[in-house]
């Protein structure tokens, strides 16, 4: 089994990021195996508050000292909060990848088939397992 932390209470994207539905919206981060394969993160863009997204779009950006990634909308929906304080300390995906969320979405009707489509902690860790190099 891989050293990485897998949160039960989320869902995964194969791209790496995790969602969680608080009070009916999708809070969105990105795993603890994202934040590994980019080492040092330095910087962290976020999108706009009020942006409508679709589930696969790519609408944040976080950049380590290695590459910068895209961030994908794990779920479909309108842009209501992003995290302000990563962008003062980008560091905080690194130390606390499962509370340092990027943005919220509050989600469209779609949410049930969407979060249907992504994997549960057992799945991720086995994806990760199987697509290590």
């Amino acid at each position: 089994m891989s050293e990485y932390k897998f949160e039960k209470h989320v869902k995964y994207a194969e791209s790496h990021e995790w969602v969680r539905i608080e009070e009916g919206v999708a809070v969105v981060g990105i795993s603890d195996t994202a934040q590994d394969l980019l080492s040092d993160v330095v910087f962290v863009e976020l999108p706009e508050v009020g942006s409508e997204v679709k589930a696969g779009d790519e609408i944040a950006v976080v950049e380590s000292v290695k590459a910068a990634e895209n961030v994908l909308a794990p779920v479909s929906g309108v842009i209501t909060a992003v995290n302000e304080e990563l962008l003062d300390a980008p560091e905080l995906v690194n130390e606390t990848p499962y509370t340092a969320w990027f943005f919220k979405i509050q989600p469209t009707n779609k949410l049930e088939t969407e979060l249907a489509a992504l994997m549960n902690a057992d799945a991720y860790a086995k994806f990760v397992e199987e697509t290590a190099h």
